[in-house]
């Protein structure tokens, strides 16, 4: 059985000029986290992009990054859709390629919240065999209700929690003492989650810079937590400015400077105005990036 920890990007999706998913380019960004030797990898979630893509799209990615990895490194598959059929589609094709589980997001359009269960019970259903990973926050939602209420799923192993409350977070983490995997999916308060019992790293952040996070859960076993908070904080004030001067725009710009043309992000992301960037990679020279990245 796959031993569900450690640090795994969020891949993003590399597009091309004219707003196509770039499979060479994608192939390239696995083969980049391969060498930093990262523990798996979890695609088409937000990061990703996963919910402004075609099911086609995004069986074709999951496609590719399986072939690229070729059972090296585990690969979480992110499958939510709005659309419950599209969703186990995405699900059955996943299992058969291989994948090491399967997530989702609470579903994006939610009417009435009694529906939230029956859906991912619907979707966890769909693949029986394959551990389950839905998320449990989901703003105004009740994550310790929602886990109660999925408890009985067979294959309901663990969760993506990226909210910021870590007493919260702590609850959910030792919720089960086998077969339940927690994942700190907040990049700001990585180290925070790993101390409040969370067992490995999902995030945005570990697509330019994984090796940090690493450092983090090497500290943290070694029992020196506070190496561990200095990386946290290393790594924060580059994910700061971008915070402040655009994300999703940001993140994919800095790719460049790794020499990944990742393109630009789809609507309703922004792209960084290419007038910033200038501004951009002062603040991130500054902030110790090139060292980070090159950990």
């Amino acid at each position: 059985m796959t031993s569900f920890n450690g640090f795994w990007p969020a891949l993003l999706t590399p597009y091309t000029r004219e707003d196509q998913v770039n499979f060479s380019v994608l192939r390239d960004l696995v083969d980049y986290h391969l060498a930093k030797k990262v523990t798996g990898l979890y695609i088409c979630g937000s990061t990703g992009e996963g919910a402004f893509q075609s099911t086609e799209e995004r069986l074709k990615i999951c496609e590719t990054v399986m072939n690229q990895v070729n059972g090296r490194i585990p690969v979480i598959v992110h499958v939510g859709a709005s659309a419950i059929n599209e969703a186990i589609t995405l699900a059955r094709q996943a299992e058969r390629l291989g994948a090491a589980g399967i997530s989702s997001i609470v579903p994006p359009v939610v009417y009435n919240p009694a529906g939230i269960v029956p859906y991912l019970a619907k979707l966890a259903d769909s693949v029986p065999g394959l551990p389950f990973f839905p998320y449990l926050f989901g703003g105004s939602i009740n994550s310790l209700a929602l886990l109660k209420e999925l408890a009985p799923i067979p294959n309901f192993l663990g969760t993506k929690y990226f909210g910021a409350n870590m007493y919260e977070l702590g609850i959910i983490a030792a919720y089960r003492s086998e077969n339940w995997t927690v994942f700190s999916g907040m990049d700001e308060q990585a180290a925070l989650g790993l101390m409040f019992g969370a067992h490995g790293v999902i995030g945005s952040t570990l697509n330019f810079m994984p090796g940090v996070y690493g450092k983090m859960i090497e500290s943290i076993q070694a029992g020196n937590a506070d190496r561990a908070l200095d990386y946290q904080k290393r790594a924060n004030r580059v994910t700061q400015i971008m915070l402040e001067m655009g994300f999703v725009g940001c993140m994919r710009a800095a790719m460049s400077r790794l020499g990944f043309e990742v393109g630009e992000p789809r609507l309703p992301n922004l792209p960084l105005a290419f007038e910033k960037r200038a501004e951009l990679f002062a603040r991130l020279d500054e902030a110790g990036f090139e060292e980070l990245v090159g950990l």
